[in-house]
């Protein structure tokens, strides 16, 4: 069919004079533009909406008494962090209403620079659900980070001729910014420049140093977790993605954000979503649900759930249902719980109940992958773990804290008296490690350097976690994703920690000298082949575990501790350097 037959066969439907191959008839259609309800039908053509009003089809279907809304889009998600193959992942956010997402393939960019990249564009590529990609601006974060690659403004440039790319993804390093480091500036013009957006996570920036943030580009931030800092960066033309993920949760302090004018430059986005949550709880359908019942207007919340994302990213195919968009819509059953009755993608009814209508098996590698990405399926490199590895020689009597706040990324400083004069030689299997007490809730910390077989280690104390006994390890850990383990002592410690190293990647619990956990990783040391549901078992286990060794109630046990190693969120971060204070970049010691 050329284009003018398909054209004007969309203008026969359009205006009654065909009938359209599917209707959706007598529903309440949400309006994002008007912010009205319309009792209209939908025609439906060829997986584009051909006309909303009185329309009879070749086949009807009867919605009377359900909320008919465009599909979801996620406006910020690391794919990587749900833990699963982006196959799984499909089959877990369909039935919730999502039907667009912008990833940024930053943590596997970090492990396997461009064939990480490439992997997962390959990966994606033939899914139902759409999947936008922005190139990943920070491989490494800092300098004072350690990956498995580094991108430069010329290995990114290509990719913006892909029409799945829409731009550089958040631009982390701010200070690089603002004092105008040239390689950073080469990568958002290079964006700009292809007509593409660009990304902003700039916790806190303000005044001048926002200003020069905002005039290199960046024109979007989700890392507000106060309303005052949002709204001093709506101010300076910047979008706010409204963040409600698994670690970080920042909804109920925005929710005035949902109120005009601020509304208007605002969407919905979750960042980082574990499976268990994706099942249990939803996806942006979560968020639209959390935010209805703190008193946000219903049809205001999809807007910022659907249209506005569209708008920012330059998708003028979708966002709304309106004459000439995708037909990517979701039945709801009302505009307080949110529930999916029914989800069309692109006309084709991809979900309903709950379930998504293409059941697949677990897992999206072709064994061909394996060999067309080896960094990716083995991104292992480091020796086996001894206790001589961790040992921390004291430098003072004062320890440096990495203190945990529950719900959030960020961290504080805090100072201890060391109390504890003990040699290592002095010390029985299993008991604790000098600078740790269980009473001030203090752990020991590791990270290990696993890409390029360095050798490097970074030592340091974190508080908050709540742990009494045992150690938990995992090679989840943004963004570089090394080696990280924290415990009360050295022998659990190193245990937990080679669990993780013999598996290719993963999570682990070691507790008296013995595996009590174990999930393994082994794409790229972050994801997984199992389904959603097997993953969420085998994590809830994990947790269940943590949580009988002591890990607080209200701290997720390894997505809070996957962050602990992110040296560009304030205030002290522990990488294969030792601790980082972000806000002078810079190491500092863990005693003095």
């Amino acid at each position: 069919m050329d284009k003018y037959t398909k054209w004007k066969k969309m203008m026969d439907i359009s205006t009654g004079r065909q009938r359209a191959s599917l209707v959706l008839k007598g529903g309440k259609v949400v309006n994002v533009f008007t912010e009205k309800i319309e009792n209209v039908d939908i025609a439906i053509e060829d997986g584009v909406i051909a006309g909303l009003g009185d329309y009879d089809g070749i086949e009807n279907i009867d919605v009377s008494g359900k909320w008919l809304c465009p599909g979801f889009i996620d406006g910020h998600i690391h794919l990587e962090s749900s833990m699963v193959s982006p196959k799984e992942f499909e089959k877990a956010v369909l039935p919730h209403g999502t039907t667009t997402v912008v990833t940024d393939p930053h943590e596997i960019g970090n492990v396997a620079g461009l064939q990480g990249i490439d992997y997962m564009l390959k990966a994606t590529e033939s899914l139902l659900l759409d999947v936008f990609f922005m190139m990943p601006s920070c491989v490494p974060a800092t300098e004072l980070d350690e990956s498995g690659a580094a991108l430069g403004a010329e290995e990114l440039k290509p990719y913006y001729d892909d029409p799945r790319v829409l731009g550089l993804a958040e631009v982390m390093n701010a200070r690089g910014v603002t004092v105008g480091l040239e390689g950073l500036l080469r990568k958002t013009q290079d964006a700009l420049n292809a007509g593409k957006a660009v990304d902003g996570h700039a916790p806190f920036l303000e005044g001048k140093e926002l200003c020069a943030y905002v005039c290199a580009g960046v024109l979007s931030d989700h890392e507000c977790s106060d309303y005052h800092e949002a709204l001093k960066k709506l101010a300076r033309g910047q979008w706010i993605m409204i963040r409600e993920g698994t670690a970080a949760r920042n909804l109920e302090a925005l929710m005035p954000l949902f109120e005009a004018p601020f509304y208007q430059r605002c969407m919905l986005v979750t960042d980082d979503r574990h499976p268990g949550d994706l099942i249990s709880m939803g996806h942006i359908d979560h968020i639209l649900r959390r935010a209805v019942s703190m008193g946000a207007d219903p049809v205001r919340a999809i807007r910022m759930a659907t249209l506005h994302a569209a708008q920012y990213f330059g998708l003028k195919d979708r966002g709304a249902l309106a004459p000439g968009r995708k037909a990517d819509i979701a039945v709801l059953e009302d505009l307080k719980e949110f529930k999916v009755a029914a989800l069309y993608k692109n006309g084709i009814r991809a979900a309903s109940d709950g379930q998504a209508k293409q059941q697949r098996e677990a897992g999206n590698v072709d064994p061909s992958w394996e060999e067309a990405f080896p960094k990716v399926f083995q991104s292992f490199h480091m020796d086996e773990i001894t206790e001589e590895d961790i040992r921390l020689e004291r430098e003072g009597y004062t320890q440096r804290i990495i203190q945990l706040n529950p719900g959030e990324l960020l961290t504080k400083e805090r100072f201890e008296p060391w109390e504890d004069d003990r040699k290592p030689k002095e010390l029985k299997a299993g008991t604790p490690a000098p600078g740790v007490s269980l009473e001030r809730d203090i752990v020991k910390a590791a990270v290990f350097e696993r890409h390029r077989h360095t050798g490097h280690v970074g030592l340091g104390f974190i508080g908050g976690y709540g742990l009494k006994k045992g150690a938990v390890a995992t090679s989840v850990a943004h963004d570089s994703h090394n080696l990280i383990t924290v415990g009360t002592n050295d022998r659990d410690m190193v245990l937990a920690a080679n669990a993780v190293r013999a598996c290719g990647g993963g999570l682990a619990i070691a507790a008296d000298g013995e595996i009590t956990g174990l999930l393994p990783l082994p794409i790229g040391g972050i994801m997984t082949n199992a389904s959603a549901e097997e993953t969420e078992e085998r994590l809830k286990a994990l947790k269940e575990e943590a949580a009988r060794l002591g890990v607080s109630p209200d701290i997720d046990a390894f997505m809070t501790l996957a962050f602990v190693s992110l040296p560009v969120i304030p205030k002290l971060r522990l990488t294969t350097h030792g601790i980082i204070d972000t806000d002078k970049q810079e190491t500092v010691p863990a005693t003095f």
